[in-house]
């Protein structure tokens, strides 16, 4: 398993791995969600970082209801080939042209959600769209 990311350290719950996230998300009941970014590159979503995901608030909602993935597209900092691979065939799979890209499943796996871009209205108002999700 590859840990980075915004969670990276000893409270981090966000996986690189997307096989074992999916594992964690049926067993647990829990959304996926899918952060596909730019880390050592995009503005945007270094800003999402910080202002949303970076957010205590955010991170614990996360921690209780979610299992989150990072699928990195770094350009500078170095990153295993498999990972590379698996985060390519990812962000083929769900048709990712830019960066951030938040993509939400369902604990089976069905596409709830997707957000291009970033995320201007900060943590709570990104909650309330997931809760609305569990609702809906």
């Amino acid at each position: 398993m590859f840990i980075s990311g915004p969670f990276a350290g000893a409270e981090s719950d966000w996986l690189t791995d997307y096989k074992k996230a999916q594992q964690e998300a049926k067993a647990g009941n829990k959304f996926l969600l899918l952060d596909f970014t730019g880390s050592d590159w995009c503005g945007w979503c270094k800003k999402f970082d910080r202002e949303v995901l970076l957010q205590s608030e955010f991170k614990n909602y996360a921690r209780e209801n979610l299992v989150v993935v990072e699928l990195d597209f770094p350009r500078a900092k170095p990153q295993a080939p498999e990972l590379r691979k698996q985060n390519r065939e990812l962000a083929q799979q769900y048709d990712i042209v830019g960066f951030p890209t938040i993509v939400v499943l369902s604990a089976d796996g069905q596409k709830l959600w997707r957000y291009d871009g970033y995320f201007p209205d900060g943590p709570a108002a990104f909650i309330a769209q997931l809760q609305k999700l569990r609702k809906g």
